[in-house]
């Protein structure tokens, strides 16, 4: 079998198993879906990526590998100025991406039956494409992200998501497991769920692998469409970290960052130790991203923006240029307006005064802004709120505040 006849049965395959279950099996709703995520918010993805919100939000955007639809209605409904393609190669996903996106009323959207691969069928480039929990299942993850390279805008931003092998550890032995039972049933995926929940349930208690299942997986696996795309699928790529960057350096893009940042801080596990972590800080960032993976076996993902250069970075470390900025209220959090709000992230955080006041502030620069008379700077809000300037800077690192040049 050449590799391009290779290519095309593993991805006849993955086709098959998404017609079987359609991934992932969300509800359709007859209205805008609830929350937020800032991943798929153009201006917060533009100011992770930059430092500065956009100057609209009129954008292309590709999802790539859409499933049913999900990520495609959120990026929708969130940026109602953009125009959204989404492309997958299963036709039922396809089918239940159209009847979703139908009925919460997403108009700015279409879909086509499409592989990644053929993505040079796609007329002009994209400004953003979202790729989360897809390359992994392709059979050459590099053809496919290199693909996806091409339909970029320079200036623009792609989001990616694949498995970490360190954290998958457990869901590795148990797919190889699930396979040896099937034999040459291998392919019939509701007889790998099968196999695989009755191998989970003959298991002693207190084995490794049954204990991962229940104490990390089990609630979302109670539906087959996630058990089957965990335990059954027929094509899976896990990374190392230092698999992971020599995709990125193969890829012909450029590496913005981890869109956890969170996760990828020395100090979450070595803050006991102040002259440990001193240490730890100054090996090389990869060699530091390197000693978190092995030190944090419960990262099971990477996640990341690539950008295709050149695009502007902005620090506002000048004190001049981020007291001419336009601030404004980052509008990914969750009870507002509120000293006890949930972030960007969902963490529950607790805001001080002053970031209450600025936060006050920014959505009253809102009515100015839609008044059409010039808009407030963050002058304006340090003097009608008594913040500092470094406090400003630390509510736009914390993504409170978005900041306009």
């Amino acid at each position: 079998m050449n590799n391009s006849t290779k290519t095309q049965a593993i991805s006849d395959a993955v086709a098959s198993l998404y017609n079987t279950y359609p991934f992932p099996p969300e509800p359709i709703l007859d209205e805008a879906p609830p929350g937020y995520n800032w991943r798929w918010y153009w201006p917060t993805v533009y100011s992770f990526c930059t430092g500065a919100a956009p100057v609209d939000g009129s954008v292309r955007v590709l999802d790539a590998g859409c499933g049913t639809g999900v990520s495609t209605e959120y990026i929708s409904h969130l940026n109602p100025d953009a125009d959204v393609l989404g492309i997958d190669l299963s036709e039922r996903a396809i089918a239940t991406a159209t009847q979703r996106c139908q009925s919460s009323g997403a108009t700015n959207v279409q879909f086509r039956q499409l592989s990644i691969y053929d993505v040079d069928q796609l007329e002009g480039e994209f400004d953003w494409i979202n790729c989360v929990g897809v390359i992994h299942h392709m059979p050459d993850p590099l053809a496919g992200l290199r693909a996806l390279a091409t339909r970029l805008a320079p200036g623009g931003f792609i989001h990616l998501f694949v498995y970490a092998a360190v954290g998958r550890w457990e869901i590795s032995l148990m797919q190889r497991a699930i396979a040896l039972v099937q034999g040459s049933q291998r392919g019939d995926y509701q007889d790998g769920v099968r196999v695989g929940r009755q191998i989970f349930a003959t298991l002693p208690e207190g084995n490794r692998l049954k204990q991962r299942e229940r104490d990390r997986w089990a609630m979302e696996n109670q539906r087959d469409e996630c058990f089957a795309d965990m335990y059954v699928h027929p094509q899976e790529v896990d990374y190392t970290l230092d698999d992971l960057f020599k995709l990125i350096d193969a890829s012909g893009l450029e590496f913005v960052g981890f869109s956890n940042p969170e996760v990828w801080q020395l100090d979450r596990l070595l803050a006991q130790d102040p002259a440990l972590l001193a240490r730890a800080k100054q090996l090389p960032l990869k060699d530091q991203y390197r000693l978190i993976e092995l030190l944090d076996p419960e990262i099971t993902h990477f996640e990341w923006f690539l950008a295709r250069p050149p695009y502007p970075r902005i620090s506002w470390e000048d004190d001049a240029a981020l007291l001419a900025a336009t601030p404004g209220r980052n509008p990914c959090m969750e009870g507002w307006p509120s000293q006890s709000i949930f972030d960007h992230n969902y963490q529950i955080i607790a805001l001080s005064e002053t970031e209450f006041k600025v936060l006050q502030a920014c959505d009253s620069q809102r009515l100015v802004q839609e008044s059409h008379r010039q808009p407030a700077t963050v002058a304006d809000l340090i003097s009608q709120t008594g913040a500092t300037l470094e406090q400003i800077r630390q509510m736009h690192q914390k993504q409170l505040i978005l900041l306009r040049p």
